[in-house]
């Protein structure tokens, strides 16, 4: 059962999330608090976090880094904030999506079981096993990544992003096939995702981010990874 970890000051939200997602059968852990996120998460690691940065307690980026420091599960950011740059800010921490307030329940629902697939093992689309490039090493079943000796981390969303390339290793991969297989079919369009996404990872892995070699971009077309 999948088990996810609902971080909201608002009760009334609360409940109807833990009604809905309870409904669909998923496991819920919900948190008021920072403080209580925190230790909800230690004892009970969720499969997905649902997490509203409008703490009481602390600011939601600082929770999205504390959670990052052990777990992979994916998190949904759930907020009231619309700027650009909050956003950014999200997804850099470590977030995995970001869904603004007010949403349609269905749409978080689905956005929730997209996030929930990405993280299971897949049968079919053989990869190899590790991926060596003179800059960086990739051990993909163990999601494991190392830049000159030293371990990268990367959020499940990134890597995900980094498995769908690599399967296509030294071919063009549309826009909308990425965002098709790593967000879901609904963000066909979102390519502000890619460009968030494409950055950070050249930021871990390439040796000169602003002249990748492996992580290569077709303007207008798609993204290509080269050994």
């Amino acid at each position: 059962m999948t088990r996810v970890l609902v971080v909201e000051d608002d009760p009334q939200l609360v409940r109807a999330l833990e009604i809905n997602l309870k409904a669909r059968t998923y496991a819920v852990d919900a948190a008021v608090d920072g403080a209580t996120a925190r230790r909800l998460a230690s004892a009970r690691p969720p499969d997905v976090v649902l997490l509203d940065l409008g703490l009481p307690d602390m600011d939601g980026l600082d929770l999205i880094g504390w959670l990052r420091g052990f777990s992979r599960a994916p998190i949904l950011v759930v907020s009231a904030r619309q700027a650009s740059d909050e956003k950014v800010a999200a997804l850099d921490a470590g977030a995995d999506d970001y869904i603004p307030k007010p949403f349609s329940m269905d749409e978080l629902l689905a956005r929730l079981r997209a996030a929930a697939r990405r993280t299971r093992p897949t049968d079919g689309d053989e990869q190899p096993a590790i991926i060596e490039t003179p800059g960086f090493t990739l051990d993909l079943p163990a999601k494991k990544a190392q830049r000159a000796g030293r371990p990268v981390r990367l959020t499940p969303t990134e890597w995900h992003l980094l498995e769908v390339l690599v399967r296509h290793r030294g071919r063009l991969v549309s826009q909308q096939q990425l965002l098709g297989e790593v967000w879901g079919p609904t963000h066909r369009t979102r390519t502000n995702y890619l460009r968030v996404y494409m950055a950070q990872l050249r930021r871990k892995l390439e040796p000169d981010p602003s002249h990748p070699r492996h992580l290569i971009t077709a303007p207008g077309m798609g993204y290509r990874f080269e050994e």
